[in-house]
């Protein structure tokens, strides 16, 4: 009698604790004239608001405002969300995409990368240097399927996955890594990096722009002062206090808005071992402001001059490492092998310098951009630019425009951060007031 008692309070104990550990997802595209609300309801947990950031982000979604509140055991996220020409979401499969995926948050990679060797490379970035990697991946029969590049303050950071150009398999012979590393190696030294060209194997598998920026991070691009300045670049304005009060450390950014701008200043947060409980997005015309209320993950807060130094230049290489200066070139085209040999030594061979490169192919076709500038870092003018499309086939290679949402802030105008940086650090104290190298990886 008394286990039929007790049958119904288990049951809802049980449904307690799947809400609990279940996120709520809510979707609104009435409450907001420009955007679709994206509201998240969960227990909190670390690392729930990256992987939802996350979500968001590999959706190809613009986060124009947002609230985050974690206080005691609760979080509330709510996000303001719209596509990459800045309309609100009216695709079925993007808003139920949406609800599946952060209603089972974990930590995932974008995509599958199975059946694929992955190659990681940091070094001295210089003019070519890509096309010196690519040259000899194609001498060595490998064919890239996948791949990103940054570049940041002289340094370059690049993932690419690979198969075996005859049995479109991955590379598991130990000779033939041992000789793609050897390669590698000599062609990130070149003439003067013997120090830092380093080469380890490694099994762990990660979403690969969060490895990006831990390769970056690791390589201590931040303490590097960048020998091509990109023109028009304006460095981004963060500032880093205490709110001794309520024991949390203050970081507050202003900076140009871009996609993916919120991604990479969670991710460097929660990857130096901090954790967010209170944040606020806005973004303009003139620029994103961001708020974030932090402490350690033992719960204290930022202790000295010196750690809240090392987080300003940690957030603003961040920003910066992802920053598209240059002319957007886009290559459309049947993949062969040797392809991106071909393409990169156009450019070295017009002293073009690649920014950055995101490289993808799909159904046999390569769909690949990349960010170039001349050799010092200024823009291409377009007699070179003709010059390389006019040698690699008009009909392939195309200069493309950002998304509408973002053609106003490729002016290069540099907003004033102090007033406003001091607005938004008000906005939620007062909220507050009222609440109590070288790695190669193989993939079967």
């Amino acid at each position: 009698m008394m286990e039929m008692e007790m049958r119904p309070c288990l049951d809802e104990f049980e449904k307690l604790l799947v809400r609990m550990n279940t996120p709520r997802v809510m979707i609104d595209n009435a409450g907001c004239v420009n955007a679709t609300l994206v509201m998240i309801d969960s227990a909190r947990k670390d690392g729930i608001l990256l992987d939802a950031v996350q979500v968001l982000t590999d959706l190809n979604l613009l986060i124009k405002k947002g609230y985050v509140s974690s206080d005691g055991c609760w979080n509330m996220d709510v996000f303001h969300v719209t596509n990459l020409d800045g309309n609100k979401l009216t695709d079925d499969s993007i808003i139920n995409c949406i609800q599946q995926s952060l209603g089972t948050i974990h930590h995932t990679r974008s995509k599958s990368i199975d059946g694929m060797t992955a190659i990681e490379l940091t070094g001295t970035d210089r003019v070519g240097l890509l096309s010196e990697v690519f040259a000899v991946l194609s001498d060595l029969k490998c064919d890239v399927v996948e791949s990103k590049v940054w570049t940041h303050n002289g340094r370059i950071a690049s993932l690419i996955y690979l198969k075996d150009c005859e049995s479109g398999c991955p590379i598991n012979d130990s000779q033939k890594l041992e000789s793609i590393e050897a390669r590698l190696r000599n062609v990130l030294k070149g003439d003067n990096d013997i120090r830092s060209a380093k080469t380890s194997v490694s099994m762990a598998v990660t979403h690969t722009e969060r490895r990006l920026h831990q390769m970056m991070f690791a390589d201590r691009d931040y303490e590097r002062t960048s020998v091509i300045k990109t023109s028009g670049e304006c460095s981004p304005a963060v500032s880093v206090q205490n709110c001794l009060e309520k024991g949390y450390s203050v970081v507050n950014i202003q900076c140009k808005d871009r996609p993916k701008l919120l991604f990479d200043v969670v991710f460097t947060l929660s990857d130096m071992q901090y954790t967010v409980f209170h944040a606020t997005i806005d973004t303009t015309d003139n620029g994103a402001y961001l708020e974030f209320f932090i402490r350690h993950t033992d719960g204290t807060a930022i202790s000295s001059e010196a750690e809240k130094q090392r987080v300003t230049l940690c957030l603003k290489s961040a920003i910066e490492r992802r920053a598209s200066g240059g002319v957007r070139l886009e290559l459309r085209k049947e993949d062969k092998p040797g392809l991106l040999a071909e393409v990169t030594r156009a450019f070295r061979e017009n002293a073009l310098n690649v920014t950055r490169a995101e490289i993808s192919t799909t159904m046999g076709k390569a769909e690949n951009i990349f960010y170039v500038t001349d050799a010092h870092g200024n823009h291409v003018d377009s007699k070179t630019i003709e010059s390389v499309r006019q040698r690699i086939g008009l009909d392939y290679l195309r200069v493309k425009e950002l998304p509408l949402a973002f053609r106003n802030n490729e002016k290069g105008e540099n907003v004033e951060g102090g007033a406003v940086l001091l607005a938004l650090g008000s906005l939620l104290r007062r909220n507050l007031s009222n609440l109590g190298g070288l790695i190669i990886k193989s993939y079967s």
